[in-house]
């Protein structure tokens, strides 16, 4: 098994259910772990693996949420995944609108950040996990091993899996 530094996690369609197209999720109660999250993210901690969230949150910058908003959703990510044994390492978010900061993927600016704050974590031996063309691009920028949650195979990502229980059982192997 390869020896990971860290795992960075997408939020919204990689641990949480999405909000509708052009929607956000903007309350704690609007919440919602996919299937398999809590025991994907415990499978990583488990194995020694720090894990990071790392998510788009241009809500705050539409005031479609306050960042009072924002921390209360992440606050029931936790306890969440707390209920299910699994704890986070730390999530990092980008509040700001497109083209604004470098910290909004496809940039790598988040990641980065994650190394700075953490200095044991190492992008190249880490892992980039989303549902997104956007976590990919990011995870390839930060020099990441990428892996796309997808129906159908991206080619620009590492490897593409369907949901993040498989990607957890691919990082694992």
């Amino acid at each position: 098994m390869r020896r990971w530094s860290a795992v960075l996690l997408d939020r919204d369609g990689t641990v949480n259910v999405k909000a509708p197209e052009g929607e956000y999720v903007s309350g704690p109660a609007q919440l919602t772990l996919l299937p398999g999250t809590g025991r994907a993210v415990r499978r990583l901690r488990e194995a020694g693996i720090p894990v990071y969230v790392v998510t788009n949150q241009r809500g705050v910058a539409r005031g479609k949420l306050t960042m009072r908003d924002l921390d209360a959703v992440h606050e029931r990510l936790v306890a969440l995944l707390r209920a299910e044994g699994a704890e986070l390492d730390g999530i990092y978010a980008c509040v700001h609108e497109a083209g604004r900061c470098d910290c909004r993927k496809p940039l790598p600016g988040l990641l980065r950040q994650v190394a700075r704050d953490h200095p044991g974590v190492d992008l190249t031996r880490s892992a980039m996990v989303g549902d997104a063309a956007s976590d990919v691009a990011a995870g390839a920028a930060a020099g990441c091993t990428t892996v796309r949650l997808a129906a159908t195979p991206d080619a620009a990502a590492t490897v593409t899996v369907r949901a993040l229980p498989d990607a957890v059982g691919w990082l694992l192997r």
